[in-house]
């Protein structure tokens, strides 16, 4: 999946590079990121292969602005990318990386709290998808089954991210109870699991 075809969906509509950073993290960020840095070059890019074509507009505070729309060829090139097989590529998570060398630290407490943070980020980003789904409830009654067919689409893509932090809350808890139990005294006057093994390191 390239920020190319990313950016030919989102221009169904017409819309300026600001624009279009604003959709990215107001309705696709729970499995899409990209910076205004990447957006404006890609866009050129797009435009010079004549998937897109733009057009001087002025903002609402009387500045220029470039707004860009698809081409024929642009959504050909869209339909394409949508029909083919689905597109898989390697997800970077720094927090794993974090985590597969965090024994180095040697301090299984330090372990606890940095899974209790990331267990807050996942918890907020759920909540927020939440909030998102009840909202889109109350003020559709036709919300989900009978969602037109590209909103249906939408409100699956989102349901995919609100079950896949679900599985990362229920990761986190179960790391921190594994964690609570290494912890724990084994009983009046003896070490912890984890002190002894420490020391048999």
């Amino acid at each position: 999946m390239s920020l190319d075809h990313v950016l030919l969906g989102l221009l169904r509509e017409p819309a300026s590079g600001y624009d279009l950073k604003k959709l990215v993290d107001e309705r696709i960020c729970h499995f899409w990121a990209a910076e205004l840095s990447q957006i404006y070059p890609t866009l050129k890019r797009l435009e010079k292969r004549g998937l897109v074509r733009s057009r001087s507009a002025v903002a609402k505070r009387g500045r220029g602005r470039r707004v860009y729309g698809l081409t024929p060829a642009g959504r050909d090139e869209l339909r394409a990318w949508l029909g083919g097989p689905p597109h898989f590529a390697a997800e970077r998570m720094a927090y794993l990386a974090q985590l597969y060398f965090m024994g180095e630290l040697e301090d299984l407490h330090q372990t606890q709290r940095f899974f209790r943070a990331v267990r807050e980020r996942f918890a907020a980003k759920l909540a927020t998808l939440a909030s998102i789904e009840r909202m889109w409830a109350a003020a559709d009654p036709r919300y989900p089954q009978r969602l037109p067919d590209e909103d249906l689409h939408v409100h699956l893509a989102l349901r995919k991210g609100m079950h896949s932090l679900q599985a990362h809350l229920e990761w986190c808890d179960e790391s921190l109870t594994t964690l609570n139990e290494r912890l724990e005294p084994t009983g009046p006057g003896q070490e912890t699991a984890a002190a002894v093994h420490q020391e048999g390191l």
